[in-house]
């Protein structure tokens, strides 16, 4: 008794284990399979950063923010690379940095919380300027005193704020950044944009659920037309079968009598001229009518290609008239997918693969960032190659790996277009550079003429008065 229990158990068993995996399933659980595609190999992303590595998240964050909402802060709109140049550059009022500090500064001004009334004791003047920013800075590094930024106080007093490390700059920043993301004018703004893009997905939708009952009652009146015309062409049939009949008794009828005319014509042919006379003017009148009857024929068929003609520039006209519906539907959907960009709240990971690394994509720089599970180590793919490459490394049975594929498979196109323009833009940066190279030693550059500086040309078009 115990041995068949424990047969029958084994049995279960075995039945269990023989039972197919549903897939997808935890990443770090599946296990290569029979039938699984030939992956290719994840290419390595590049960390050719100018930062720090520890700090390139902080880079990222403080610039998605002020890209992201520009308008609010009145501050023209700059590149991740013109940004990372500024902060690695160690003179002192980089413009960008300036305009950077004074915009985020401006707005904790306005908000009127502790640090608009710690500002007020100290009587510092109402606009923030090129030669007293670092005052305010100063005031606000103060007042959060968070880690060891009071102790470079000092050296920002006396206008090196160059000097600092590029960690300490990113620090402040990231400090500003969140202070700023408390204050009511900034919650007020996200609250609007909550607000339109409910709007705009709500009309979304409902563009949408229209279009599908157009289409909908398109497809039944498609379906009724189609209905009695099968119908109609049954009856015609019917008749169609019937007139032949009818026809063929009527041409038989019809000969019969012309040959017994005819026979009657023969026989007094010899007897009666004046009956020859009138068989010789029926058969004028028959010549005649023969001639009338080809062409009636000859303007049936040019009636047929004028039919013809006609249905053709109808199709013409119908293909026109579906090619700009088409286009217009994508016109209203690319406009719709603009303006919710255009409301963006906060920038998410488009996933994470089997190793729980992050992978980041901005638009308004168009590489795809990878950052480390532990946040400690960053990278980044520039080319369509490398996208094309990770797509092809990763598994469809993992949950992570699935959901990441999807999200890029979604944004493929735009990331592809955005990394096209960057490469065209580096390719361009590289010839100019190599022309300033293949000057004359003797006529010395301007830095301004050096893409590699063009962060020092940055003017803030969007200014507060």
């Amino acid at each position: 008794m115990f041995s068949f229990i424990s047969v029958f158990k084994l049995a279960e068993d075995n039945q269990q284990k023989e039972e197919p995996i549903k897939y997808p399933i935890d990443d770090l659980l599946v296990q290569p399979g029979t039938d699984d595609p030939v992956f290719t190999a994840r290419p390595l992303p590049s960390r050719d950063f100018k930062v720090p590595m520890d700090c390139v998240g902080d880079l990222l964050m403080v610039w998605d923010f002020c890209s992201s909402f520009c308008k609010l802060l009145h501050l023209s709109p700059f590149s991740l690379e013109e940004f990372e140049n500024a902060i690695c550059h160690k003179g002192s009022n980089v413009n960008l940095i300036v305009e950077t500090h004074s915009s985020l500064l401006r707005l904790l001004k306005h908000d009127k919380d502790e640090y608009f009334s710690a500002v007020q004791k100290r009587i510092r003047s109402l606009k923030i300027t090129l030669t007293n920013w670092t005052e305010y800075l100063c005031d606000f590094v103060e007042i959060i005193n968070v880690g060891d930024f009071s102790t470079h106080i000092t050296t920002i007093k006396r206008g090196h704020y160059g000097l600092l490390d590029a960690q300490v700059k990113l620090g402040i920043l990231r400090e500003l950044v969140n202070e700023v993301l408390e204050t009511d004018i900034a919650r007020e703004k996200l609250a609007e944009y909550v607000e339109e893009r409910q709007v705009l997905l709500a009309t979304k939708r409902g563009e949408a659920l229209e279009e599908g009952r157009k289409k909908r009652e398109k497809e039944q009146l498609k379906a009724k037309s189609v209905a009695n015309g099968v119908m109609n062409g049954h009856g015609a049939d019917i008749i169609g079968k019937n007139q032949p009949v009818l026809a063929n008794g009527n041409h038989i009828g019809q000969n019969g009598q012309i040959a017994k005319k005819k026979g009657e014509i023969f026989s007094a042919r010899p007897n009666n001229p004046s009956k020859r006379s009138e068989s010789s003017r029926s058969d004028i009148e028959s010549k005649k009518t023969g001639k009338k009857k080809n062409m009636n024929v000859e303007g049936q068929a040019e009636n047929v290609i004028d039919l013809t003609k006609r249905e053709a520039l109808i199709l013409l006209r119908d293909e026109k008239n579906t090619a700009a519906k088409r286009s217009g539907k994508e016109q209203r959907r690319e406009y719709f997918e603009r303006e919710i960009e255009k409301r963006i709240l906060h920038t998410n990971p488009l996933g994470k693969d089997r190793d729980y690394n992050r992978y980041w994509w901005f638009k308004r720089d168009g590489r795809m960032f990878v950052e480390s599970s532990d946040s400690k180590l960053w990278g980044y793919y520039c080319c369509k190659e490398e996208i094309d490459l990770l797509m092809g490394s990763l598994n469809p049975k993992g949950e992570r790996e699935k959901a990441l594929r999807k999200q890029v498979e979604k944004f493929y196109s735009r990331i592809c277009m955005e990394l096209q323009k960057r490469s065209k833009d580096l390719a361009n940066r590289i010839a100019l550079e190599e022309a300033v190279q293949r000057r004359s030693t003797r006529v010395r550059a301007l830095p301004r003429e050096n893409p590699a500086n063009a962060f020092l040309n940055y003017v803030n078009k969007w200014k507060e008065d």
